[in-house]
């Protein structure tokens, strides 16, 4: 029912029990509207989650996944070696996450369903679960961002229903995950360092300009 309904039936049902020019008729009516005013539903106000810059680096037929383990919440860390990588699809596929550490790991298992599903075919398991998780009802508050990688290909997933290959196989996510990713393009185009170099480098570059990532890293590397 309507909200405006619902106040129009309980101001009808103050004037059938009590007198028209009755005080404590408009005094229980305005305190009936505050109350049910007060237990309206409202959006939800939650301290926002910080601290992820998850990078994943491929070069040289190596593909380096790399997250940072700080966990902030409001103004205070709250934690420090958070592990924030994960290795699916018997070791063969590593994945990384920003966002909500409950609903990224239900992201993973139902991404490894997937993997199950298609034999381990990255492509088709990464677009059909962003299918899924854009149009499933139960999904689509989730909020997250992954990364996943196996040896050929990179993917980052989003829940509008983006997935997204890197041209050049670089790509991050999280708080400082933009001065990761510039950092690390940086590097690969003008060092002949290995992957894993890059990407631990970039993330150290990463953790000394955002306050919400630290040094102490998650690594991950096919």
């Amino acid at each position: 029912m309507p909200v405006s309904r619902r106040l129009s039936t309980l101001n009808a049902y103050f004037d059938a029990i009590m007198p028209k020019n009755s005080k404590v008729c408009t005094r229980l009516a305005d305190a009936a509207r505050e109350g049910y005013n007060h237990r309206m539903p409202m959006k939800r106000k939650s301290e926002p989650m910080h601290g992820t810059t998850v990078l994943c680096v491929r070069k040289d037929n190596k593909v380096v996944l790399t997250a940072d383990g700080q966990v902030t919440l409001g103004e205070g860390v709250i934690k420090h070696n958070a592990k924030k990588t994960r290795r699916l699809y018997n070791d063969k596929i590593i994945a990384g996450f920003a966002g909500s550490t409950a609903d990224a790991l239900s992201l993973f298992s139902r991404f490894e369903n997937k993997l199950q599903e298609f034999h381990g075919n990255l492509p088709r398991a990464a677009v059909e679960l962003s299918k899924d998780w854009r149009t499933d009802r139960s999904l689509r508050h989730l909020e997250a961002l992954l990364i996943v990688a196996d040896t050929k290909s990179t993917f980052l997933l989003s829940g509008s229903g983006d997935v997204i290959e890197p041209d050049d196989g670089i790509c991050a996510i999280g708080s400082g995950g933009s001065y990761a990713l510039a950092a690390a393009r940086a590097l690969s185009k003008f060092t002949k360092l290995s992957a894993k170099d890059i990407s631990q480098e970039a993330m150290r570059i990463a953790s000394e300009i955002c306050i919400f990532t630290n040094a102490n890293f998650s690594i991950e590397e096919l």
